[in-house]
C-alpha cells in the first residue's frame, strides 16, 4: 500500500526545513520551506493533485525562491560596520607592537594581547617597537616604528 501525501505533510516538511535552516544557516532551506508551504496550500486547494505534480511544483517554487532571493540580496548588499571582523591580520595593520623575540634572518615573534604572532622584517632586537605594514597569511610584515 503506497504512502499517500496529505497537505499537512507539506506543512510539516516546511517546519522541518525551517529547523534545518536554523541549525545550518545558508538561506537556501528558508526558500525551500516557503516552497513546501506554497505546495501544501496548493494541495489543500486542489486535493486531486498527484504526488508527481506536487513534487514538480515544490521544485519549481524552490528554484524560483532561491533565484529571486539571490538576485535580491546581491543587489541589496548590506555593508558591515566591522568589515575586518574575521580578518585578524588585517586588524593589526598600522598598529605598533613590541617584539617578544628578536627578528633574526628576517623572522621573529610579536606578542599581541594573549597571542604570539610570527613577524617578518629587518633584523632587530627583542623589545623594539615595530609597526605592522601588511600580512602574508598568518605572518605579520613589520617595520621599525618611529
Amino acid at each position: 500500500m503506497p504512502l499517500e501525501l496529505i497537505y499537512w505533510h507539506w506543512f510539516a516538511f516546511a517546519v522541518f526545513l525551517l529547523t534545518v535552516e536554523v541549525l545550518a544557516p545558508g538561506m537556501y532551506f528558508l526558500w525551500m520551506a516557503q516552497a513546501s508551504l506554497i505546495t501544501g496550500v496548493l494541495f489543500f486547494l486542489y486535493p486531486a493533485m498527484n504526488w508527481e505534480l506536487q513534487l514538480f511544483w515544490f521544485s519549481i517554487f524552490s528554484i524560483i525562491g532561491v533565484m529571486v532571493a539571490r538576485r535580491f540580496f546581491k543587489s541589496h548588499y548590506i555593508e558591515s560596520d566591522q568589515p575586518l571582523l574575521n580578518k585578524r591580520t588585517s586588524q593589526f595593520i598600522g598598529r605598533v607592537f613590541t617584539l617578544e623575540q628578536p627578528i633574526v634572518n628576517g623572522r621573529g615573534k610579536i606578542k599581541i594581547d594573549d597571542s604570539i604572532w610570527k613577524a617578518k622584517g629587518i633584523d632587530c632586537p627583542a623589545g623594539t617597537c615595530v609597526r605592522v605594514i601588511g600580512a602574508e597569511s598568518v605572518v605579520l610584515l613589520v617595520e621599525i616604528a618611529d
